[in-house]
């Protein structure tokens, strides 16, 4: 089974009719993955449209590249992150767009990929980069930051409740050597909470937040979005639909305050007055999607922010 064909894009439906792609749009696909969402939208907008995919990860580009290779609209790659939407778009000659999409979740395939280290269940490097070009691993900040510092990553990049105990207990650990790999890391955390017997723990494994929050931070993934949703409004034309999809509420607080503060400020139209979720049906088909959080909102045609579409 190829790596396209393993991912199952969620929330399919919802997008295409919210986002209301037409035939002959440009489409910019913030956080591409391995082409899911995008293969709808290049179908949508047709021979005449144009789809422009971004992603941090090559390995997800070439994945987006074959599985888009048969339609016919205009596809264009690149090899960025979500915060270099605008200076991607510039670099095809594209001014602006008509749908602009970001899916904010990671795709199994890298969390499955024990030598990409994000996996607390498959032992490997404690890397975590979506990036290659990025050069600070998950192991540098868990060996250089200090112990306040590491609660505070846990608590506010995941809501680690127990921050302070796992920060603690890891600082006690590095002083025996270098924590260097995902299974130490996993080992330390489940001690620190006193959760030997894994069977204890019926919904999450223990470290599972600790991975996430370090995933962010080694990604920037919160500057990045807050980046994204400043740009927004400058890259699409008037009339633009922009969509995000969230997995947590971390990520889903800053995109609700954008949508808000803009709506309040004249520059957009709410279309989800509250986040669309997941019906029954795709989320006993599709654990994936039981997180999800879909927001949508529309560009005013005449914006009261002094932009130029």
């Amino acid at each position: 089974m190829t790596e396209a064909a393993k991912h199952t894009p969620v929330l399919t439906r919802e997008v295409l009719e919210l986002l209301d792609v037409q035939s002959g749009e440009t489409v910019l696909d913030a956080t591409i993955g391995l082409g899911g969402h995008a293969s709808l939208f290049a179908e949508a907008i047709g021979p005449a449209g144009t789809l422009v995919g971004l992603d941090v990860d090559p390995a997800n580009l070439a994945v987006a590249k074959e599985r888009l290779s048969g339609f016919p609209c205009r596809v264009e790659l690149i090899h960025a992150n979500f915060a270099e939407c605008d200076d991607a778009l510039a670099s095809v000659g594209i001014a602006g767009v008509d749908v602009l999409f970001a899916d904010l979740g990671v795709s199994s395939t890298q969390l499955d990929q024990a030598e990409r280290g994000f996996s607390f269940r498959h032992d490997g490097p404690l890397d975590m980069r979506l990036d290659p070009r990025l050069k600070e691993t998950a192991a540098d900040l868990v060996n250089r930051l200090k112990e306040r510092e590491l609660g505070d990553l846990f608590y506010y990049n995941a809501q680690e409740l127990k921050s302070r105990r796992i920060a603690r207990r890891i600082c006690e650990q590095r002083r025996d050597g270098r924590i260097t790999t995902t299974a130490q890391l996993s080992r330390i955390v489940v001690s620190a909470l006193r959760a030997e017997d894994s069977s204890r723990w019926t919904k999450i494994h223990p470290a599972t937040r600790v991975f996430m929050a370090l995933r962010m931070a080694v990604n920037s993934e919160i500057q990045r979005l807050e980046d994204l949703l400043q740009k927004a409004p400058r890259m699409l034309k008037p009339g633009g639909r922009f969509g995000v999809i969230a997995f947590h509420s971390v990520e889903d607080k800053p995109v609700k305050l954008s949508f808000r503060d803009g709506k309040k400020d004249g520059i957009y139209r709410m279309v989800t007055k509250k986040p669309v979720i997941a019906d029954q049906e795709e989320r006993s088909g599709n654990p994936r999607s039981r997180s999800a959080k879909l927001r949508v909102v529309v560009r005013f045609p005449q914006a009261n922010d002094g932009l130029t579409a």
